[in-house]
C-alpha cells in the first residue's frame, strides 16, 4: 500500500490537478524557449562563421540581410553604410522576398535609390527612422508603420502603393564595428508567423540576438574593407614601383604594365580552355593574383641596375655618349699633323720663297694623314650607331685606329682606349659581354630582393614567378638555368608575354621596329631551339592573342598578318 502510494506521488507534481497543468504547460513552454534559444545562438555562431569566411564585399553585404531575414523570418530587409563623409546612409542592399525585389550585391541589380542625410543642416535627421537611429545608435522595433508617429514614412507608403504591398512591422539595428562607431543600419521589414505566414511584430526576443548579428556583420565589413583596403594599397604601391622602373628608361616605359596585362590575357584563356593540353589547367583565384603580382613585379630587380645600362643607345655611351671624346682625339690629331707640317716648313724655308717639290709633297701627305683620320671619324661614328652585325674587317680597322697615339699635354694618348675599343667591338647589339651580365643580373636581383618581403602563404610563388622569367626550357636561360619541367606554367607564360612584348615594341634604341610575321617567327624559332613552351606558343597563336595584342600596341603598318 505504501509503495503505490509513492508511486502516485511521483507521477503528479501535486495533489491539485490545476496547478499540474499550469506547471506542465510552463515546463513545455520553458523547454520550448530554451531550445529555441539554443538553435537561435547555433544559427548566430554559424552566421558569423559564414560572414568571417567572406572576402568579397559585395557578396558580404548581400549575405547579412539574406541571413537576418531568415534568422527572424523577415520577408524585406536593407541594408545601409554610412557614406565616408560621414553626411549621409547608402543604400548597398534592398530585398522583399514576396515581390521577388533585389537591388545590389552579388545577383540583385544596381541601387537606384538616393541616400538618406543623417543631417539637415545643424540639425539631426531624427524624421527618418534609419538616419534616427544612425544618430542615436538606438534600436527600433515598430509594431506598425502606418500607426506610428515621429518618423516621416512617405517613401514607404509610396513604395507600398506602387507594389501593391503593406509594410508593417520593423526592426531597425545600428550596425557597431569592433571600435563602438556605427557603420551603418540594418532594417528588417515585416516580420512572419512560422505556422501562418501572416505578418506580426518583430518578438522581444530577437531583438538582443538580431543586434549581436548587426555587430558580428559590421565586424565583418570593416575586415573586408580593412583586407580590400591593404590589397588596393599594396597593388597601388606594387603598380608604383613598376611605374619607377619603367620610368628609369625613357625607351620601356609601360613595359611592366604592357607583361602584365599580356601575361594575365594568356592565363584567363587557359582557364577558359575546353580542349587540347591545357584543358584541365584551371588557375583559383588566389593563383591569378600571385601570377599577376608576379608580372607586376618581374622587373623589380632593375631598380639595381645602372640606368646608362638599361638606357643604352650607342656602344660607346655609358653615363654620356663618349663619341665627343674621339671626335676631341682625332680632331686634335689633325690639328696636331697641320700644326708640325706648318713648323717644319717655317723652319726649313725662308718666308718669302715659294713651296719646292719636297714641301708640295709634304703639305700632300699631311692632308692625306688628315683625310684619313676624318674618314676613321666617321667609321667610327657609324659603328657606334650600328645595330647590325659587325664583320671582322670592321674590328681589324678598328684594332688599327685604336692603336695609333695622338699628343696631348699629358703624353701619348689612344684615338680609341681600351674600353671604347671593346665596346665598338661588339659583334651585335650595343651591350658588352659585361653588361649584358648586369642587365641578366636583374632576375636574380628581383628574388633576392622579392624574398625579403613577407608575402601570404597564398602569394608564396611571386619571387619564384617573377624571377624566372627569363628561364628557359633547354636550361640556357637565367639566372638559375632551369631546365624543363623545373619552371612552373606560369613562369613560362610570362617569359612568353615578356619576350613578345620586347619583339612587338616599337619604342627600343637598340632595334627597328619589327613586323608582326617576324616576331612570329622568332617564337618558332625559339621554340625549335627549346627556349620556349611550344604547347603555350601554339595556344597564344591559335587563340589569335598576338593579333588582339598587336591591334592595341604596334604601329598598323607593322601588322603583316590575320
Amino acid at each position: 500500500m505504501a509503495d503505490n502510494t509513492t508511486e502516485t506521488s511521483k507521477s503528479r507534481l501535486s495533489s491539485d490537478p490545476l496547478i499540474d497543468e499550469l506547471l506542465h504547460d510552463f515546463i513545455g513552454q520553458l523547454k520550448e524557449y530554451t531550445e529555441t534559444q539554443t538553435r537561435n545562438l547555433s544559427e548566430l555562431t554559424r552566421i558569423g562563421i559564414a560572414l568571417s569566411a567572406t572576402r568579397n564585399l559585395d557578396q558580404l553585404l548581400e549575405m547579412i540581410v539574406d541571413r537576418a531575414r531568415q534568422f527572424t523570418n523577415a520577408d524585406g530587409g536593407t541594408l545601409y553604410l554610412v557614406n565616408e563623409d560621414e553626411s549621409a546612409l547608402d543604400f548597398t542592399i534592398v530585398q522583399t522576398e514576396s515581390l521577388g525585389f533585389r537591388m545590389g550585391g552579388i545577383t540583385g541589380g544596381p541601387i537606384t535609390l538616393p541616400s538618406v542625410p543623417l543631417r539637415h543642416g545643424d540639425e539631426p535627421n531624427d524624421a527618418n527612422v534609419c538616419a534616427y537611429v544612425a544618430n542615436s545608435g538606438e534600436l527600433v522595433n515598430i509594431p506598425d508603420v502606418y500607426q506610428v508617429e515621429g518618423f516621416n514614412f512617405e517613401g514607404t507608403r509610396v513604395f507600398d502603393q506602387r507594389n501593391n504591398y503593406r509594410s508593417k512591422s520593423m526592426l531597425v539595428i545600428p550596425m557597431r564595428d569592433h571600435q563602438d562607431d556605427i557603420i551603418g543600419v540594418l532594417q528588417l521589414i515585416n516580420a512572419r508567423d512560422s505556422k501562418t505566414g501572416a505578418t506580426i511584430p518583430f518578438p522581444e526576443r530577437y531583438q538582443e540576438l538580431t543586434a549581436a548579428l548587426a555587430s558580428q556583420a559590421a565586424i565583418a565589413i570593416t575586415n573586408a574593407r580593412l583586407i580590400s583596403e591593404l590589397q588596393n594599397l599594396f597593388d597601388s604601391f606594387i603598380k608604383t614601383i613598376a611605374a619607377a622602373i619603367d620610368e628609369k628608361s625613357h625607351y620601356t616605359g609601360g613595359h611592366i604594365e604592357r607583361v602584365a596585362e599580356l601575361t594575365m590575357e594568356i592565363a584567363h584563356h587557359i582557364n577558359a580552355a575546353q580542349s587540347g593540353p591545357f584543358a584541365e589547367v584551371r588557375f583559383t583565384e588566389d593563383e591569378m593574383q600571385e601570377l599577376r603580382l608576379a608580372a607586376w613585379l618581374h622587373d623589380t630587380g632593375k631598380i639595381t641596375t645602372p640606368e646608362y645600362v638599361v638606357d643604352k643607345r650607342t656602344k660607346l655611351e655609358t653615363i654620356f655618349d663618349r663619341r665627343e671624346l674621339v671626335r676631341l682625339r682625332i680632331e686634335l690629331a689633325i690639328a696636331n699633323a697641320r700644326r708640325k707640317a706648318a713648323e717644319v716648313r717655317a723652319v726649313t724655308m725662308p718666308l718669302e720663297a715659294g713651296m719646292d717639290d719636297e714641301g708640295t709633297k709634304s703639305a700632300a701627305e699631311v692632308e692625306a694623314k688628315c683625310r684619313q683620320l676624318q674618314d676613321d671619324l666617321k667609321f667610327i661614328l657609324e659603328s657606334n650607331t650600328t645595330s647590325e652585325f659587325v664583320p671582322d674587317e670592321n674590328i681589324e680597322r678598328l684594332e688599327k685606329i685604336a692603336a695609333r697615339r695622338v699628343e696631348t699635354s699629358l703624353g701619348p694618348e689612344p684615338l680609341l682606349t681600351d674600353d671604347e675599343l671593346q665596346n665598338l667591338k661588339v659583334r651585335k647589339g650595343n651591350l658588352t659581354d659585361e653588361e649584358r651580365r648586369i642587365i641578366n643580373n636583374h632576375a636574380a636581383m628581383t628574388i633576392k630582393l622579392l624574398e625579403q618581403l613577407p608575402f601570404p602563404k597564398r602569394m608564396r610563388n611571386v619571387p619564384l614567378y617573377a624571377g624566372a622569367h627569363h628561364e628557359k626550357l633547354n636550361g640556357t636561360g637565367y639566372p638559375n638555368g632551369l631546365k624543363g619541367d623545373e619552371i612552373p606554367l606560369q613562369a613560362r607564360i610570362m617569359a612568353l608575354a615578356d619576350i613578345f612584348e620586347a619583339l612587338t615594341a616599337r619604342d627600343r634604341p637598340y632595334k627597328k621596329p619589327m613586323m608582326l610575321s617576324q616576331a612570329v617567327k622568332i617564337l618558332g624559332f625559339m621554340v625549335k631551339d627549346g627556349e620556349l613552351d611550344g604547347d603555350l606558343v601554339d595556344f597564344f597563336l591559335d587563340r589569335k592573342l598576338h593579333l588582339t595584342y598587336a591591334r592595341k600596341y604596334m604601329d598598323p603598318e607593322k601588322i603583316d598578318m590575320e
